[in-house]
């Protein structure tokens, strides 16, 4: 008996290593519809409170069941979702999973609500893009039918990079890549920071900011947020867009879509 007990808790022990050790990360050429890269602003304006506004806002919008319908529907039925958080210098905080099904869903939005908060003090966009332009687009782990960027955040690049924001975003849409933006908007100093003020009936200083230097590539568009507790709802109606390659709503007054 003692024999037995020492066997069984042998094969549990290996079990549970074999279930922890099976990775979400794409292993093989399998194509995807969408490869998404989400890149969060995590700087000295994100709070915890704020910080967790936006973590639970992605992982309920990967949960939606309309979310889930659009990576599933596709033509390869997945999509590849990577996570990078960024501050003074970026960090890839969620490294490439395939999401295929409600199952493949639900893990990585249970893994996004238990990310550490890593904050910084400046909002280095710049760098950010540049990071993904070297590094995170050339591993891609799959062909994928489109690479999307989602840039969210509270302000613009205030960082004083060694190169222009917007050669960076230039270079990425000619590797193929959409680069779509989330401006969270607030009604404080930090979204009008080296911004020019808000031309009378046209968008917020920092929505227009997001449409000339971030957004770009076939289809790209700007989608705000009406401040952290709107990031939830525009965090998913985003994802819908960028996973099935639909065409951006057409909504009176406010531009959505642009094809740079």
């Amino acid at each position: 008996m003692k024999n037995l007990r020492a066997a069984l808790g042998a094969l549990l022990v290996i079990g549970s290593a074999v279930l922890s050790a099976t990775p979400l990360v794409a292993q093989d050429a399998q194509p995807v519809d969408t490869a998404l890269i989400v890149s969060v602003d995590v700087s000295n304006s994100v709070d915890e409170a704020r910080y967790k506004l936006q973590m639970e806002g992605i992982a309920k919008a990967l949960e939606d069941p309309g979310v889930i319908d659009a990576i599933t529907g596709g033509s390869s039925g997945g999509i590849l979702f990577s996570m990078v958080t960024w501050a003074d210098k970026p960090a890839v905080v969620v490294p490439w999973m395939r999401i295929a099904n409600k199952a493949d869903a639900i893990a990585v939005a249970q893994r996004v609500r238990t990310l550490p908060h890593q904050g910084g003090e400046f909002t280095c966009m710049t760098r950010m893009l540049r990071s993904m332009n070297d590094k995170v687009v050339p591993q891609i782990p799959a062909k994928a039918a489109r690479i999307v960027i989602d840039v969210s955040g509270d302000g613009p690049d205030n960082c004083n990079a060694d190169e222009p924001i917007e050669k960076v975003r230039d270079e990425l849409v000619s590797n193929g890549v959409t680069i779509n933006g989330l401006p969270i908007l607030l009604d404080t100093p930090e979204s009008g920071v080296l911004l020019p003020k808000a031309v009378p009936g046209g968008p917020p200083p920092l929505e227009q900011w997001y449409r000339d230097h971030v957004r770009g590539g076939p289809g790209g568009f700007v989608l705000p947020a009406m401040g952290y507790s709107d990031f939830e709802r525009a965090i998913r109606q985003k994802f819908v867009i960028e996973v099935s390659g639909i065409a951006p709503p057409v909504i009176p007054g406010v531009e959505l879509s642009s094809v740079r």
